[in-house]
């Protein structure tokens, strides 16, 4: 198990990131999810609530330069299940779980995303909660080292999280040009009980610069009732 304090803060520019996990009395399934951007039209976005979940928008609608990519929905519900993603693949998994397909089966029709040389990996996940039951899976779509002639395909199950551990996934080893893809297993991380602390803690460990917005949910296993927190930098 890592900190996830210090493997922020030691990282100017992880890109986007997602950590799924349990937190550490048992009782919450818990998703947390940031942006951060380089350019101007990166960092000209917040997260607004949509629904029961959240889409990017443009804080200067005036500033923005090009939509795709930027502004979509990371978190959607369906039912029992809450999906996180960095991209709109959001709705390929939330159209798929509605049709009957798996999380798995969903992401096929998609691949890394078409930004060269960078192919930024596409992370997503999806948490299921139902009678006091709790499993994540989570997923990357990646091109083959750089080379956008090869998808490579990798979804991570964890059936009843243990109490106190999450899994963090990123796009970017770190800052660069290309861009280096996330490489390895989804990183062990600890999960503590409390929303607002979690959430202070991920929002103070990332860059400064080029930190964009946090969400972070914890929803009650047994009730199904949630709390979440929003940071965004412009306001």
């Amino acid at each position: 198990m890592i900190s996830l304090e210090q493997e922020l803060k030691n990282n100017a520019y992880p890109g986007r990131g997602i950590v799924i996990g349990r937190s550490a009395d048992g009782k919450s399934a818990v998703c947390a999810y940031f942006i951060m951007g380089r350019s101007s039209n990166s960092r000209n976005r917040v997260f607004v609530t949509e629904g029961e979940g959240i889409r990017t928008e443009a804080f200067d609608p005036s500033k923005l330069e090009d939509p795709s990519l930027i502004i979509y929905a990371p978190v959607r519900v369906l039912g029992h299940d809450t999906i996180v993603t960095n991209g709109d693949q959001t709705d390929t998994v939330y159209d798929g779980l509605k049709a009957g397909l798996t999380f798995e089966q969903s992401l096929r029709s998609r691949e890394f995303e078409p930004d060269g040389p960078n192919y930024t990996p596409r992370i997503s996940g999806v948490m299921h909660v139902e009678d006091g039951q709790y499993d994540f899976a989570m997923s990357i779509l990646k091109s083959n080292e750089g080379d956008p002639s090869c998808c490579n395909r990798f979804t991570y199950t964890y059936d009843n999280p243990k109490a106190g551990e999450g899994r963090f996934i990123h796009t970017y080893m770190h800052d660069g040009t290309p861009l280096p893809s996330f490489c390895g297993e989804p990183k062990v991380v600890a999960i503590p009980d409390d929303c607002d602390s979690f959430a202070q803690m991920l929002w103070s460990s990332l860059n400064e610069d080029n930190k964009v917005s946090l969400f972070v949910r914890y929803i009650d296993i047994a009730t199904g009732e949630y709390r979440s927190v929003i940071f965004n930098k412009n306001e």
